[in-house]
């Protein structure tokens, strides 16, 4: 459907017009492709803040100064924007001039924006432009199409969502109406792909967020194929939170020639205060967690669990014992996902039970707490868990329950 300022206008496809419970185009969401379980020293899981001192950043852009089209200029006055991020000032005029940008910065700091706004800039002022827009988790994909509506609002540009736990039907349909941003997940993608309802030989301009994410949940086989069907000239922006030589190999095979921003401030980590809670036997976690929950300083806390079943059998637990929780998990359907976060973002609920399939996206900053209920698989999957507290320029608190006999 087209951006469209009138009303909010919603993609077909999103979690209203179905239920299915399959994630990336019917895989399982707890699948780790063969990622094994790594043993971590537990004294990892113990780190006091590290206070930044941090450079005041003066901006060389406001908004306002950015040549982009009048109704983009009007959507930004009516959001507030005014001062771009760092990421955001130094990215959009190299995307305005029609550079190909990879951008190394922390999660939370704008970085849909960055691209967003010359994508669809470029889009208005080039009817035959078409751009696709790839995401490691459907949260994602949804808070970039929401981010999209806002700034593109008006526009009339037709856009497709097409991610796992939705029915392929209104997909479809919108599929049929010839879309000009296609927003999505890998495997979502590669089904539409192989069933030959999307073509993407004309799309000439691609978005890879959070590119280091994608290729640790094992989609680099999807993405190869995506980046593939693509228009040969193409524009390319490719975002993550860090360029290591698996990611730097991807960018390389698939762009030439990129400008290369980075704005990256340090270990997300670095603003979550870490411990763990030792514990003896399941009755005793239980206790322990409770314990955690009621204390004051907890406003607002990510519980992660290993499965799906048992995240929502700690959220249902948690309810019992009277705390406003839900859970997010990809056992549950798309529209339950969804109320799920809209939940917490609103403050309905304050404890989300996730695991981490699930979570990655997730976008909330006022996240005060995380608590790895059950461990991590991996180092980076635990530094990926703990900066969902400590967000924009917030500290926040990590606590790892960690067996006894286990330390």
């Amino acid at each position: 459907m087209p951006y469209n300022n009138s009303r909010r206008p919603s993609f077909r496809g999103q979690s209203s017009r179905g239920n299915s419970s399959g994630y990336f185009g019917g895989r399982s969401n707890n699948s780790r492709r063969g990622k094994t379980k790594e043993r971590i020293d537990v004294s990892r899981f113990i780190r006091a803040t590290k206070p930044q001192e941090q450079e005041v950043y003066v901006p060389a852009n406001s908004f306002a100064d950015f040549a982009i089209e009048a109704v983009l200029h009007q959507n930004l006055a009516a959001r507030g924007y005014q001062v771009p991020s760092p990421i955001q000032d130094q990215s959009i005029p190299h995307g305005l001039a029609g550079k190909s940008v990879v951008g190394i910065a922390n999660t939370g700091t704008g970085k849909t924006a960055a691209f967003g706004i010359p994508l669809l800039d470029r889009l208005i002022k080039n009817q035959t432009d078409a751009a696709l827009v790839v995401a490691p988790t459907r949260e994602l994909a949804q808070q970039i199409e929401d981010e999209f509506r806002n700034i593109g609002g008006g526009s009339k540009i037709r856009a497709a969502l097409l991610i796992g736990g939705s029915p392929m039907g209104p997909q479809l349909r919108d599929l049929r109406n010839n879309p000009r941003i296609v927003i999505g997940t890998p495997g979502r993608i590669k089904d539409h792909i192989e069933r030959h309802t999307l073509k993407l030989a004309g799309f000439n301009v691609v978005v890879l967020d959070e590119v280091d994410r994608m290729l640790d949940m094992g989609f680099i086989n999807d993405m190869r194929t995506i980046l593939s069907q693509l228009a040969d000239n193409r524009q390319s922006y490719f975002f993550s939170a860090t360029l290591d030589h698996k990611v730097k190999a991807l960018i390389d095979s698939f762009a030439s020639e990129y400008v290369t921003i980075s704005v990256k401030t340090g270990d997300t980590a670095d603003s979550v205060e870490q411990d763990i809670i030792a514990f003896s036997g399941k009755d005793d976690k239980i206790e322990k967690l409770h314990d955690t929950l009621i204390d004051p300083s907890t406003v607002k806390a990510i519980v992660f669990h290993e499965t799906k079943h048992g995240a929502e059998r700690l959220s249902d637990e948690l309810v019992a014992r009277g705390f406003k929780a839900d859970a997010i998990h990809g056992g549950r359907s798309q529209g339950q996902r969804q109320r799920a976060l809209s939940r917490f973002k609103k403050n309905e609920v304050n404890i989300l039970v996730a695991t981490d399939v699930a979570a990655r996206g997730i976008d909330v900053i006022d996240i005060t707490h995380v608590i790895n209920y059950s461990l991590p698989q991996t180092y980076d999957d635990y530094v990926h868990r703990i900066g969902r507290a400590g967000r924009a320029g917030r500290t926040g608190k990590a606590l790892t329950f960690v067996e006894k006999s286990a330390r």
